[in-house]
């Protein structure tokens, strides 16, 4: 590994922390200014697709983004990704109908596909693996920092400005994010290799996530199952054995199959498809439950959500520190576990209206999810060939995803048919009535404290499933033999 001075570091990752900053403010700051959209374009049937659009193009380009990069450079392809970004921001900014917001964020998330992996996989460049926690756990930290202020800051410019400038605000922040990276990054060597790109493969890829993905998240939007869904599973599954047959004749695969055969790496993308389905789906349903169970406003749901924003990058900081002083990950993965798996059962049987006990166990769980991020990623980069650090750094960042949009989604499907299931035969109710009475403010009366005790007994039911694949990360853990990290 090339040698880097601590003053070409710190420019390095000063690049680095603006990059992750753009791309992991912009996948929350734009869901609280949905309403004033809808409102102004009168056009409620495409707002979803503002956010669920840039989640499924951006998790499309992840890993062409850093096969690309093993090829061309870290540099070439970040400047590239930053470059896509802001030019779709000026698009949405100045979008005049929904149709119009909905194509330019589809944009977006191209560009935004390769902020977070490419960052993270040029720490692996710069950064030998027993050093590299302390500044994973920085970029983790900046990651969940970004995302709690999120809301926050485009709610501010929502009231206060416009939604559009939820937007402009990008331009200043990538700009500066591109001019520091660039500068910086013109230390890292190009690669000398010229090999034919795997377009096949690339395409088959794409058509199978984007079947899996619009699949997932129309579960999300109808809460149930329909033959549509089905039909896209099954061609997704399709679709994913044609990728297999095309990916062994390949000169150069886009997603190296032998990289599966890495230990370190199979059970590490599961793993963080797990950590991040917990934390998006707790970011979710915690609002949720105290809005419909304790009838809180959404300025209180945001306090009590505050123990978990912020225990993850502590976690996330803790960890990575800890790996840099003892040369070792996988004690820290295994506690990281046992915390989240204690916090989340304890909150299925804690009454959300205890609010210190509740937002105890919150926060041990925000520790322990966060604490698995730079843990899991420093294994997988010691582990795989260092020609491929590039495109195994995207394709976890790919199961993150993965983890988030279909993790959320069958919850989310669960939590509505549980409701409807503890609800009295005489009080059953539709999907789309259900939903109505999730959003609206609760009333009192009978049937309101029906429908709370109904919400009680999903909401227990849901955390305790989602607690449970915790157990199997664990195990997976435990059973993987550990590597020493390198110091080169």
């Amino acid at each position: 590994m090339q040698h880097y001075t601590e003053q070409q570091i710190r420019s390095i990752i000063t690049g680095l922390i603006l990059s992750i900053f753009l791309g992991a403010l912009d996948q929350t700051i734009v869901s609280i200014a949905l309403p004033n959209i809808s409102h102004e374009f009168a056009d409620v049937k495409w707002l979803s697709w503002v956010i669920s659009g840039y989640l499924l193009t951006s998790t499309l380009a992840t890993p062409i983004y850093g096969k690309l990069s093993d090829l061309y450079g870290r540099r070439l392809l970040l400047s590239s990704s930053i470059g896509i970004f802001l030019v779709a921001s000026i698009g949405c900014a100045l979008s005049h109908s929904m149709f119009m917001l909905v194509i330019w964020r589809l944009v977006q998330g191209v560009g935004g596909g390769g902020l977070i992996s490419l960052a993270q996989a040029t720490v692996a460049d710069v950064i030998p693996p027993r050093e590299r926690g302390r500044y994973q756990g920085y970029i983790s930290g900046m990651y969940a920092i970004a995302s709690v202020i999120g809301p926050l800051f485009g709610g501010v410019l929502t009231h206060s400005l416009s939604w559009r400038y939820i937007f402009w605000i990008n331009l200043p922040i990538g700009l500066v994010a591109l001019i520091i990276s660039r500068r910086a990054l013109r230390v890292l060597p190009v690669p000398n290799i010229r090999k034919e790109l795997d377009w096949a493969g690339i395409f088959t890829l794409t058509i199978t996530l984007l079947l899996l993905l619009t699949a997932f998240t129309l579960l999300g939007q109808y809460g149930r199952v329909t033959e549509s869904m089905v039909v896209l599973i099954m061609l997704s599954l399709l679709g994913g054995i044609l990728f297999i047959y095309v990916e062994k004749r390949a000169k150069e695969p886009v997603i190296p199959l032998s990289l599966l055969d890495v230990r370190e790496f199979s059970v590490g993308i599961r793993v963080l498809f797990v950590a991040f389905m917990q934390i998006l789906t707790l970011t979710i349903l915690v609002p949720l439950e105290l809005r419909m169970v304790n009838n809180m406003t959404a300025s209180d749901t945001a306090w009590r959500l505050l123990p978990l924003s912020l225990s993850v990058p502590c976690g996330a900081f803790i960890c990575g520190q800890l790996m840099t002083r003892t040369g070792f990950y996988k004690r820290y993965q295994l506690i990281s576990q046992a915390m989240v798996l204690l916090g989340v059962a304890v909150v299925a049987f804690t009454p959300s209206g205890n609010t210190f006990w509740f937002c105890v166990m919150l926060f041990i769980s925000g520790v322990g999810i966060g604490g698995q991020f730079p843990t899991t990623l420093v294994a997988i980069q010691n582990a795989v060939p260092k020609q491929t650090i590039g495109i195994a750094t995207a394709t976890t960042a790919l199961f993150r995803s993965m983890g988030a949009t279909i993790g959320v989604s069958v919850l989310s499907s669960i939590l509505l048919a549980l409701l409807q299931y503890y609800l009295p035969l005489d009080q059953k109710m539709g999907i789309d009535m259900i939903k109505e009475l999730m959003m609206q403010p609760a009333g009192s009366g009978h049937d309101r404290l029906i429908f709370e005790f109904a919400s009680q007994q999903a909401f227990r039911w849901v955390y305790l499933l989602l607690a449970l694949p915790t157990v199997m990360s664990f195990y997976l853990v435990l059973n993987t033999r550990e590597q020493a990290l390198k110091t080169h």
